[in-house]
């Protein structure tokens, strides 16, 4: 008998279902058994947000600066896994700070050390960093990737913009305004990432990962847009500023919020189109890093 630990944090519940979708092949297979695993704050952020609470929790998401979490359950803190799965939302370019709490806690050494792990991030548009960020803990934890996936919102990056801010201020998961499109990962991709159940559960049942990226590569598990990575990559240059800023106003921390958010909306709507348009224009330029980003972040 196999053993498979699905960890996961979702407030709309988006990243749990995509985490069982995948796993769909493994829960019904007589020889695996799946255990799921969801983390939860002690003191959770609101969910539907206000803007308020939204952009202040901005500062300690992108520092990383954990808050005690709910501890898992003595069977499952008492498992022996063959397999973890680990289901991610990003936060401000970062995994999100219930996330982070769970990897900077005692708890994810007793469940990831030593174990293998496919990583499943489901956002908006941009992940790279915080798939970068997430390698970095599993390396401290000595926990292997051994995959890894990425599904996201297929709106363009200012209907998504739109669309994301109606379902967590609104909690509704519906058209904007009744035309602009869904928010999050579509349904039909959320019904279709079972695809990746297969190459799964056989390495899994084999023990044998050596090829698995690869395979999950060919179904097209991580889709690369060049100039995200650039703007990831550029915008947590900004992140690390503005939050080190905030941080160290502990009696006027609203004001600077405040000037954050105004910011983050210039820098979106205006700065970005840009950027985009001389990113487009060195285009040519670009092509040997671009290979390097591609190759980075398709693999491990």
């Amino acid at each position: 008998m196999k053993n498979v630990l699905i960890i996961s944090f979702s407030q709309t519940s988006q990243a749990n279902v995509i985490a069982q979708q995948v796993c769909r092949d493994l829960y019904d297979h007589e020889d695996v058994h799946v255990s799921f695993y969801e983390i939860t704050l002690k003191d959770p952020f609101p969910y539907p947000w206000d803007s308020g609470a939204f952009f202040d929790a901005f500062p300690e998401t992108f520092q990383q600066i954990p808050r005690e979490i709910t501890p898992p359950s003595e069977e499952i803190l008492n498992g022996n896994y063959d397999l973890v799965i680990f289901s991610y939302q990003v936060w401000y370019l970062t995994p999100s700070l219930p996330v982070v709490s769970f990897l900077k806690s005692e708890y994810a050494e007793k469940l990831l050390s030593g174990r293998k792990v496919i990583s499943i991030v489901s956002c908006r548009n941009m992940w790279a960093k915080a798939h970068d960020k997430t390698g970095e803990h599993f390396k401290r934890l000595n926990a292997e990737r051994v995959g890894h996936i990425a599904l996201v919102d297929r709106a363009n990056n200012y209907a998504s913009v739109i669309t994301i801010v109606h379902w967590l201020y609104s909690g509704k998961k519906t058209r904007y305004l009744g035309f602009f499109p869904l928010p999050g990962v579509s349904d039909k991709d959320i019904e279709e990432s079972g695809r990746f159940g297969q190459p799964i559960l056989q390495a899994l049942l084999t023990n044998n990962y050596s090829s698995l990226q690869k395979q999950l590569i060919d179904l097209k598990a991580v889709e690369i847009k060049p100039f995200l990575i650039i703007v990831d990559r550029t915008a947590n240059k900004i992140f690390s500023f503005w939050s080190k800023k905030i941080l160290t106003k502990k009696t006027n921390r609203k004001r600077w919020v405040t000037f954050f958010k105004y910011y983050l909306l210039f820098a979106l709507w205006i700065i970005s189109p840009i950027v985009l348009l001389l990113y487009n224009i060195t285009y040519p330029l670009r092509l040997k890093s671009i290979r390097a980003d591609i190759k980075h972040y398709q693999s491990l």
